[in-house]
């Protein structure tokens, strides 16, 4: 055995001096207690390493609420004014309160889902196959047309709200199940590419099953009746004109194919849920004692609202998912009525997501390459473009801005989910006796983001209400032209550009990253250090 161990030690010290030198001098530098920790965090890696099977898994899961998501962003404000005949003003008060009500459960979720036990399928996972039946059934009758006119708004109010807080249930958990996949923040970096891949073509497929099969309600040949109809009828009250608008057969045709739509996207999410339950493995906390117990949620969300990098991150990309939200509840009335592009408008949004899905696999190489908040920078590519289309409407340049605007769309989807869990990392550096604040992170980031985005669809609808629009009708007024213009343009440029900026001082770089991931590791391998971690020993690793 002696002559085995002094064999083991000839290759460092007399292999010769272009390669065993090296070594030697490097040795001394790392004490042996990192150099086994880091050995043993190359063994955890390998065994947390994630199947691309299961990242595809984990990516199909969540891919439903994108298609439905996609859906509703894209055609249910069209949907409420031109077949519903809901005035803009009760469509904005149906798409912010309903936005509202969603933003308000995802706390409220956290609260529950934080208070959750293990059990033998995961924590999250039974929240997500527990929703999922009550949501299909929700937003297909939020696309159901009720043969009565004068409770529509609330009809649409309820099973939207209904909606929005049913999908809250799945989307908090899922968000949060990243940081359970694995612990290694490459592969959960890889995990999120997936997702954000594969979930950029659920938007893909929303936009465009959902805008293939109801394209024949909003066809010209309507158009051209109704202006008949609209110009008989001219001396009907302003009330009684979206009632008007239509002949019945067409009303009869819209809510045909919405039901369709509705129908086919409630198949999507029963698939989605199968293939998660199969092919995803919940793993608990690998960084939590056994000692520790879970952060009280009240506590953990004022730790939460008090943390530097968190904040900044939440309210850059509020800002900049506005933006797009903005662009994506507009894009087909502008379409329709500024831009005379309504025989092309199913296609300029498959042009904007083709894009955006063969666009993750570059942004997630060029993050690991250049950083995440160098990635930042796509974001920016799409205003030049979106002003240029707003002040020249051309077929030609429409697809230039969409295949431009689908790779900042790209940008914006895949980092703040990829920037998320760094962030989670830091915090629970920070405070390492604290289990289970994963949820708190990812249940008050949706709040956030639900919010901002209601609050941008419902200043969308009033401003339109303001301007003039008439629901029905298929030639607007000028003013209303502008305001789309506005909303399409101006507006997403300013909230981009401001967004931008606060991501300027997100504190977190590649360094501090890898650091905080060595850390961890350090705690994870050696509990009884984390027990005299003093703050001021903490805000070194920062």
């Amino acid at each position: 055995m002696a002559a085995a161990g002094a064999g083991g030690d000839t290759p460092q010290q007399g292999d010769g001096p272009g390669k065993a030198a090296p070594k030697a001098t490097l040795l001394p530098e790392e004490p042996p207690q990192e150099q086994a920790l880091r050995r043993s965090a190359e063994e955890l890696r390998q065994e947390y390493r994630l199947s691309v099977c299961s990242k595809l898994c984990y990516a199909i899961g969540g891919a439903p609420n994108q298609v439905a998501t996609s859906a509703t962003a894209f055609f249910l404000q069209i949907y409420l004014l031109d077949i519903a005949h809901i005035t803009p003003f009760h469509a904005s008060l149906v798409l912010f309160i309903g936005k509202a009500w969603g933003a308000v459960t995802d706390p409220v979720a956290g609260f529950f889902i934080s208070k959750s036990k293990w059990t033998k399928i995961g924590r999250l996972m039974p929240w997500m196959l527990g929703c999922t039946p009550f949501t299909i059934v929700s937003y297909f009758f939020m696309w159901y047309l009720p043969p009565f006119v004068a409770g529509r708004v609330m009809w649409y109010l309820t099973f939207y709200c209904l909606f929005q807080a049913l999908t809250t249930l799945f989307q908090v958990p899922y968000s949060a199940l990243t940081m359970f996949l694995s612990p290694d923040q490459k592969e959960r970096d890889s995990a999120t590419a997936y997702r954000m891949m594969v979930e950029v073509l659920g938007t893909l497929m929303g936009a465009a099953l959902h805008g293939q099969i109801v394209a024949s309600a909003h066809a010209p040949d309507r158009c051209t009746l109704n202006l008949t109809i609209n110009a008989a009828d001219s001396s009907s009250s302003v009330s009684n004109a979206p009632n008007l608008a239509e002949p019945l057969g067409l009303q009869s045709h819209g809510r045909e194919v919405y039901m369709i739509a509705a129908g086919v996207i409630g198949g999507v999410y029963l698939f989605g849920i199968v293939i998660l339950f199969i092919g995803v493995k919940e793993r608990d906390d690998p960084y939590a004692l056994n000692s520790d117990k879970a952060i009280p949620f009240f506590k953990g969300l004022r730790l939460t609202m008090k943390y530097s990098p968190y904040l900044k991150l939440t309210a850059s990309f509020l800002l900049i998912s506005t933006a797009v939200q903005l662009e994506q509840s507009n894009f087909v009335l502008f379409c329709t009525h500024a831009a005379g592009l309504h025989n092309h408008f199913q296609y300029l949004v498959v042009t904007i997501l083709v894009s955006a899905a063969v666009s993750i696999p570059f942004w997630q190489w060029f993050l690991q390459q250049f950083g995440k908040k160098s990635a930042a920078c796509g974001i920016s590519w799409m205003i030049p473009f979106a002003v240029m289309l707003v002040t020249i409407p051309n077929l030609v340049l429409a697809y230039v801005v969409a295949f431009v605007s689908g790779l900042s769309i790209a940008a914006s989807l895949l980092l703040p989910w990829s920037m998320l869990p760094d962030v989670v990392d830091h915090f629970r550096l920070l405070n390492p006796h604290a289990k289970g604040p994963e949820t708190i992170f990812y249940s008050s980031y949706v709040f956030f983001t639900k919010m901002s985005a209601g609050i941008g669809l419902g200043i969308s609808a009033a401003s339109l209400e303001f301007a003039g629009y008439k629901t029905g009708m298929c030639r607007q007024s000028s003013t209303v032209i502008l305001t789309l213009k506005i909303l399409i343009g101006a507006v997403p440029a300013i909230l981009i550009v401001i967004g931008l900026s606060i991501l300027l001082f997100y504190p977190i770089t590649e360094k501090s990253r890898k650091e905080t991931e060595f850390a961890l590791e350090l705690l994870r391998k050696n509990h009884p250090s984390t027990d005299n971690l003093s703050k001021n020993e903490e805000d070194t690793w920062i």
